[in-house]
Formats: structure tokens, sequence, C-alpha cells
């Protein structure tokens, strides 16, 4: 992701979360050396269709946010985003990946789990917008 995508990036995140992050947090993601920010795009230069932002700390990769804009949905490029994740843990020989995710977000869960993801804990009330509760969920990389 590029400064530049920035406007289009909090566009799709508007459009996907009920508590949307702001252009700030995202600027700020941008800034952080451990901090990851990938996204989809049609063509080479033209606007991000999807993105994923993680962190990469010690032998782990934490998902922050995946979000595709509705127009794009269904055409695989959050499970193309959430390969290339899983991609970068096993090059960079993380152990894990983890994330959060609603509970009533069951598409999500869906996805994650095609990709091997478990859950092994729930956060209570974790969601200031509605106190929703958050799955919390692993893949073992090696």
């Amino acid at each position: 992701m590029r400064n530049s995508d920035l406007d289009r990036v909090v566009e799709i995140e508007v459009a996907s979360s009920p508590s949307p992050w702001s252009r700030h947090v995202f600027a700020d993601e941008l800034a952080r050396d451990f901090a990851h920010v990938v996204v989809v795009r049609e063509l080479e230069g033209g606007p991000p269709l999807a993105f994923l932002n993680f962190w990469s700390v010690a032998d782990e990769i934490h998902i922050l946010n995946v979000a595709t804009h509705p127009s794009h949905r269904c055409q695989g490029h959050a499970s193309a985003l959430l390969a290339h994740a899983v991609a970068r843990a096993r090059r960079t020989h993380a152990r894990v990946l983890t994330l959060e995710v609603r509970r009533s977000n069951q598409g999500a869960q869906s996805l994650y789990r095609r990709f091997g993801f478990r859950v092994i804990g729930v956060r209570a009330a974790y969601y200031a917008d509605n106190q929703e509760d958050a799955l919390v969920m692993l893949l073992d990389v090696v």
C-alpha cells in the first residue's frame, strides 16, 4: 500500500466495518516498521480493491484487518490476501498467525477455517461499538 491509496482503503473500510478505522490509523500503520498493509489491485497502479493489515512481531503474525470493496466481494481477493500472509509467515519462519473476528461474522470465520485457523479463545465484549465478543483464532504455521 502507498500513501496515495489511503483514501480508497478508508473507503473500503467504511463500507466494510461497523466501527471503521480512520485515515489517521491507516497512516500510522504505514509508518510502523512491524506493520504491513497489502492491497489487491485489478491493474498495476489501479485503485485497491481489497486490503490486509498485519503485524509481524518476533515469531508471530497478527492479522488486524482485512476487507474487500463491496463491488468486488466474492472474487477471491480476501483469500489471496490471506494466502499472502500465510506465505510470508512461512518465509519468515513465523510460528503462528493470529486474529480476532466478530462472533457474528460467519463469512470471515468460514474463510479463516478454510485456511486452517481454529478458535482458541473468546475476548468478551471486545468490540466497543456493540460489545460483541471476538473469537480468537490461530493458525499453526509449521
